[in-house]
C-alpha cells in the first residue's frame, strides 16, 4: 500500500529552458529530488529531519511531452514504501491533464551527522502510511 500523494507546485524558470525552448530534461530530475525532500520535510517528526538526509540511488524516468516557461507544473510524489534505509517512491510530472513524466527513483537514508546509511525504523509507518495502523 502506498502512503497519500504529496502534491509539489513547480515553478518553471528561465534558467529551466534549453537551446530547443523546452524546459531541459536535467531539472525533472532536480523537480523530483525537491518533491521527494518537501514530502520528508512536510510528514516526518522534527528530530528525524533534522538527524537524517537523503541521497539518491537510482532514478528511471520516462518523458512524455515537454514543459515550458509558462507552464504549471506539479509534481505529484507518493512513497511506494522502504525497507532497511532505503526508500521507493513514484512521481508523475503534470501540466493539468498532460503527464510530462514518469518517474521512479530509490534513495538511502543517512544519519546527517556520520553520513553512513540510517535504517528507517517501523515507528516512522504511522507518518508515512497512517492506513496501515
Amino acid at each position: 500500500m502506498s502512503a497519500k500523494p504529496h502534491l509539489f507546485p513547480i515553478t518553471v524558470i528561465p534558467s529551466d529552458i534549453d537551446f530547443m525552448g523546452h524546459v531541459n530534461n536535467a531539472r525533472y530530475l532536480n523537480w523530483v529530488q525537491d518533491a521527494v525532500l518537501s514530502h520528508w520535510r512536510k510528514l516526518a517528526p522534527a528530530d528525524e529531519v533534522a538527524s537524517k538526509a537523503w541521497v539518491a540511488l537510482k532514478h528511471e524516468i520516462t518523458y512524455r511531452k515537454p514543459a515550458f516557461l509558462a507552464d504549471d507544473v506539479i509534481a505529484h510524489t507518493v512513497l511506494e514504501h522502504f525497507k532497511g534505509a532505503r526508500a521507493f517512491y513514484s512521481t508523475v510530472i503534470s501540466r493539468g491533464e498532460d503527464v510530462l513524466a514518469e518517474v521512479k527513483s530509490a534513495w538511502c537514508c543517512i544519519d546527517a551527522e556520520t553520513l553512513r546509511p540510517a535504517r528507517i525504523g517501523d515507528e516512522m509507518r504511522r507518518f508515512f502510511f497512517p492506513g496501515e495502523e
